[in-house]
């Protein structure tokens, strides 16, 4: 018999990629990347016209390109033939929502509409919708709502309600030109098939669904503004189907362009950590995967619904059918260290680096562990983009403690890696404090493959032993397991997400694992760090929220 594959497209925040994937044992037989030509716009729309603070929005042309450049790439790259392709899945970042008028197009294709911000596509990371979601947590407490615990009790900027509101309150006439809110993941999906479907993850994590209440009350969003009274049946209509669901067939338009057959099975979307789970063998309880990239989702699986404080949902069949799923998260990582490498690093770092062949992660890698716990005398919070979990406040900034005029590149380096593995122990204490155990931790995306001191320092300052994935497309991968579980065995695919997990998921056969002598030191470190973390973010009039109070008084 022919060896059967599938395609599974992961769209991260920078790019998209697609994966070709032997069915068989989950080998990757191909890759390409498509850099989003028009990247993160958090200033300007393309035409120039300026945005206001705490903005990120994409361009939805940036990911059709993805399905026409990077699909028929993999395809040529590995000489498979069309004919044994059996299916495709799609990853997302979330919440990405997207505005579409009554054909399904985004709202911003339009000339008469694209020099609104409003009408382009609200990257997860956009945070400007911050008074919103302060509004929905104010309403939602007075009206004791039940979804409140389901989300640690609070909703976030970044997710799909706060994001529509912010929309009414400010472009009202773009509200009223809005047929559907749709996130990207099942746009795409809906491109390429023609049905209109969401999928439970996003659904549920993102846009306060459950499966046994559905979303909020009429009464509820009519307390928000009487004009979101109807919001539900309208503007968020569609079936809302689970994981490795068959959303619809490849259309023959979308399969011309993409060099596929029509007709294969198209699985619903997924959150893009979300389908790292299952990629990585993760698909009973008490496995913690962190997906790590520009921001972490940690993500667990159980039998049992509880309420743990700054969670960010629990969504029955959200990750993996047949468990309640979990999601915490930070929502700066990659992207933090990235700021210190491009904003802060002096010239002579970047020229040691150079000299020495290395780039400057590397570079500064390198020297940082050169150092022992505690020993840099420095101590970071992670809230360059705010704080996701366990206090849910994206007012909150950034911190370094301890800095001198002998302070190193180095030493602030390895202290902003500290500073992110505090947080991650921070959210994995919150689960257990709740009774969710949380027995190893499973690591993916680009930064563990690349920052062998990172992972070490996560070891270290959690005590727990680390798995790694095999895959540096490990969401990709997930993707695709989901579209052999939607194309079923009776076309050479799975009848379960578990089914697939056990043939093609991957990880690394060496563990990272605590070193304890360590593990003692970070602990007193740690206890400074959560000192600090009380201080600063517990406090609704700290001087974090002042100061960009008034930094918005000049934006």
């Amino acid at each position: 018999m022919c060896a059967k594959y599938v395609i599974g497209i992961d769209f991260g925040t920078e790019s998209g990629r697609a994966v070709l994937i032997n069915v068989a044992d989950g080998a990757e037989i191909a890759a390409h990347v498509t850099a989003y030509r028009h990247g993160v716009m958090s200033e300007t729309l393309p035409d120039g016209t300026k945005l206001g603070f705490d903005w990120a929005l994409q361009h939805p042309g940036d990911y059709l390109e993805v399905l026409g450049k990077s699909v028929p790439q993999v395809l040529r790259l590995s000489s498979v033939h069309p004919s044994d392709v059996i299916g495709i899945g799609v990853d997302f970042t979330s919440c990405t929502l997207i505005p579409l008028d009554l054909n399904g197009s985004p709202l911003c294709m339009k000339a008469e509409w694209a020099m609104n911000p409003h009408s382009w596509v609200k990257l997860w990371k956009h945070h400007a919708a911050q008074k919103e979601a302060n509004l929905i947590n104010e309403i939602a407490d007075q009206r004791g709502e039940r979804f409140r615990k389901r989300y640690g009790g609070k909703q976030s900027p970044e997710w799909t309600i706060a994001k529509i509101l912010q929309m009414l309150n400010e472009a009202p006439e773009m509200y009223d030109q809005t047929d559907l809110f749709m996130e990207a993941a099942d746009w795409i999906v809906m491109k390429m098939t023609g049905q209109l479907v969401r999928n439970i993850s996003t659904t549920g994590f993102k846009a306060i669904w459950d499966k046994s209440e559905g979303y909020p009350s009429n009464e509820f969003f009519a307390a928000l503004d009487p004009r979101l009274e109807k919001l539900v049946e309208t503007k968020l209509r569609g079936t809302v189907a689970g994981l490795g669901t068959r959303a619809g067939n490849l259309t023959a338009e979308l399969a011309e362009e993409m060099g596929l057959r029509p007709g294969i099975a198209v699985a619903v979307g997924h959150i893009d950590g979300h389908a790292a789970v299952p990629a990585m063998g993760a698909v009973t309880p008490g496995k913690l995967v962190m997906s790590m990239g520009t921001s972490i989702c940690h993500l667990l699986l159980s039998d049992n619904k509880v309420n743990v404080e700054g969670i960010c949902g629990i969504v029955e069949d959200g990750i993996v059918p047949g468990y309640y799923g979990y999601e915490a998260g930070q929502p700066a990582v990659g992207d933090l260290f990235a700021w210190f490498v491009n904003e802060a690093v002096p010239g002579y770092v970047k020229s040691a680096a150079q000299s020495e062949e290395l780039n400057v992660h590397q570079w500064l890698e390198s020297k940082a562990a050169q150092y022992a716990p505690g020993e840099t005398g420095l101590l970071a919070l992670d809230w360059w983009n705010g704080n996701r979990s366990v206090l849910g406040d994206a007012d909150l900034s950034g911190l370094i403690v301890g800095l001198t005029l002998r302070t190193k590149p180095e030493e602030i380096y390895r202290a902003l890696l500290e500073s992110t593995a505090f947080a991650t122990r921070r959210i994995i204490e919150s689960f257990e404090d709740h009774g969710l155990e949380v027995k190893e931790l499973y690591a993916c995306g680009g930064l563990p493959q690349k920052n062998r001191l990172l992972m070490q320092i996560y070891a270290d300052v959690t005590g727990k032993e680390i798995t790694i994935a095999d895959s540096t497309q490990t969401a990709a991968l997930g993707a695709g397991m989901y579209a052999a579980v939607a194309a079923g065995i009776e076309e050479h695919g799975y009848a379960t997400i578990v089914d697939a997990s056990r043939k093609m998921a991957r990880v690394k056969e060496e563990k990272t694992k605590p070193d304890l002598a360590k593990v003692a030191t970070y602990e007193e470190v740690y206890q400074g760090y959560i000192s600090l973390h009380d201080y600063f973010g517990r406090d609704s009039n700290s001087v974090m929220k002042k100061l960009k109070a008034i930094k918005r008084n000049y934006t």
